[in-house]
């Protein structure tokens, strides 16, 4: 009887199989070098942009209990927030882009841009999303009339891993690499954010909304002796 018993149990079920994509953002094959600039090339040179849109700010706090997947684990209990400021224009109907939006986030190391646009009516590319970052000594104003260089390409395609190039300098515990054969994709990605820098007025705008947060501002205190005479 136990050995009836025992042939009658289900078997253990079986784990799905797990895939994973690791992206080559520093060394792109030729054809991935292909994709990237052949998605560049579909950006609007001069956007036109239609009625809706939107502009929001906020402040956000990063769980350091939480993982989130493809980041670095936080220190127990460390503090981790952001300051941010988005903005989201409409293209016109019968355009291949839907929309395009724009994000710039201030913490306490560093200072991120990141333009991302996204295909209407998707079979193959999804959206096109550059980014670049700098040192949070500067203000938002300096990094923003520098015209700070993309430092991240990524598309995402419909059933497709995504592609993506990063700029991967030296660090201590590796050489850098010579990435020379991609300068002419970061240039691309480059002229295209500074373009939409200048559409959608950000230069102006991002400033002025992060100091309504009390970001790039001097403490009350301060203001009021430069007050006195």
């Amino acid at each position: 009887m136990t050995a009836v018993a025992t042939a009658q149990e289900p078997a253990a079920k079986q784990q799905p199989p797990v895939k994973v994509n690791v992206l080559n953002v520093c060394t792109p094959s030729a054809e991935e070098q292909k994709e990237l600039s052949a998605a560049l090339a579909k950006v609007p040179a001069r956007p036109v942009f239609g009625k809706d849109f939107e502009m929001a700010r906020g402040h956000s706090t990063l769980d350091p209990n939480a993982p989130i997947p493809g980041m670095e684990p936080l220190p127990p209990d460390a503090a981790a927030s952001a300051d941010w400021v988005r903005l989201r224009r409409e293209f016109p109907a019968g355009m291949l882009f839907s929309n395009v939006q724009y994000s710039f986030s201030v913490d306490a190391n560093n200072m991120v841009e990141t333009l991302v646009l996204r295909v209407r009516d998707p079979k193959d590319l999804m959206q096109v999303s550059v980014e670049d970052n700098a040192s949070s000594v500067t203000s938002a104003s300096a990094m923003l009339s520098a015209d700070t260089p993309v430092s991240r390409i990524r598309l995402e395609r419909f059933g497709k891993p995504s592609v993506a190039l990063a700029r991967c300098p030296a660090s201590a515990d590796k050489p850098g690499l010579d990435q020379s054969a991609y300068e002419s994709i970061f240039r691309s990605a480059s002229a295209i954010l500074n373009r939409y820098r200048d559409a959608l007025g950000v230069r102006k705008t991002v400033p002025q909304e992060l100091a309504r947060l009390g970001v790039g501002t001097p403490p009350k205190a301060v203001r009021d002796r430069k007050k006195k005479p």
